[in-house]
């Protein structure tokens, strides 16, 4: 019962549809009564109440208790096909860890929902699916998809701490892979998330011991991370994440020219030019013939010179001194006279004074 409840805030998929399965496959036939029961709300379950992922169960599952739970290793059959009824993709085994977007986000949010053996129809909106980019050659942009999902099988995922170097590294590569798809997807808040996942892999503690070539490897993957995770991050304007991000790449590979060039940018995104400067400089330096960084470079040498004659204008004024200006020839006039006259003022009166101590010293002889 308490498991029940903890279930009660989602979807009522145990209500939903088993009643109705023998006149559903009578009404098959006809196109007038599938058409209608695509609007029926027992028929369909509108997952995020936007009409724009629906689920729709076509062979019922083992109980509401055998749902995944997020972070499980899941296996589904999958079939996707176009509006037009063209197949894209057919996998009879797919794997993935349900909740980290390793897949279609409309996959990911449904397959939360299924049971154990559980087939269930998915009608999906492009914007849970390849979204504006769509995937080429076979799924157009903003192509909304129609996908066929069992549930074969759900189990923990595998202890971090016992995984060979070799398999943490595949681990953490498919994750950045899925960050780097999101990255072309523009959806950098999804990038990010991918991107965090595979370096806490990577940074996870291990009771395995790794080989001298294996911990490289990692560092490699784990810089990778840091870079693309940066990238995503200056994407949205996390300037300070972003120059966090690079700095710890920086920490490894104080020559990296990625890491180096990103942070040149983050800090001239902050104004700060006079130190964004210099670090581009290093960039260029170790790759002479990248254009990208000699037109940042140039560009932040001229807002830098830019913002030099701003300031100086700006001191001038807080010093409030107009007449300077407009009376050069006095001063040079002036200038030059002044400093003799009182230096011989000074030297006559040291003079005169010696003359009044030996006249004084005369006298008392």
């Amino acid at each position: 019962e308490e498991e029940e409840e903890d279930l009660s805030e989602l979807p009522p998929l145990e209500d939903v549809g088993r009643p109705l399965a023998p006149p559903r496959e009578d009404t098959q036939p006809s196109e007038q009564g599938q058409g209608e029961a695509a609007e029926d709300p027992q028929e369909w379950l509108d997952v995020l109440g936007s009409g724009l992922l629906k689920k729709k169960t076509l062979v019922p599952g083992q109980g509401v208790d055998t749902r995944p739970r997020k972070g499980q290793d899941v296996t589904v059959r999958l079939k996707a096909t176009l509006e037009d009824g063209s197949v894209v993709e057919e996998n009879p085994a797919l794997t993935f860890t349900l909740g980290d977007c390793d897949v279609l986000q409309a996959l990911d949010l449904c397959v939360q929902l299924l049971e154990m053996g559980e087939t269930a129809l998915i009608v999906a909106d492009a914007k849970y699916c390849y979204g504006a980019q769509g995937r080429s050659p076979d799924i157009p942009p903003n192509a909304a998809l129609t996908l066929e999902v069992e549930l074969l099988a759900a189990q923990d995922t595998p202890d971090l701490e016992l995984l060979s170097g070799k398999e943490k590294i595949e681990l953490a590569n498919r994750k950045r892979e899925r960050g780097n798809f999101f990255y072309q997807q523009a959806d950098y808040v999804l990038a990010i998330n991918s991107y965090d996942i595979a370096l806490k892999i990577i940074s996870s503690s291990s009771k395995v011991d790794f080989s001298p070539d294996e911990e490289a490897e990692l560092l490699d993957v784990k810089v990778k991370c840091l870079n693309n995770l940066a990238a995503s991050q200056l994407k949205l304007d996390h300037y300070e994440a972003a120059l966090k991000s690079c700095n710890l790449v920086l920490e490894h590979q104080p020559g990296n020219i990625k890491a180096l060039f990103r942070k040149g940018k983050v800090l001239a995104q902050q104004g700060e030019y006079r130190e964004a400067i210099p670090i581009l400089k290093a960039a260029l330096k170790l790759e002479p013939s990248n254009k990208t960084i000699h037109a940042e470079l140039s560009k932040l040498v001229k807002k830098h010179a830019d913002q030099k004659n701003v300031e100086t204008e700006m001191y001038r004024k807080m010093l409030g001194n107009p007449s300077a200006a407009g009376t050069p020839g006095k001063c040079k006039d002036k200038l030059p006279w002044s400093i003799p006259w009182k230096w011989l003022f000074g030297a006559t009166a040291i003079a005169l004074g010696g003359v009044a101590l030996s006249v004084v010293i005369a006298a008392r002889n």
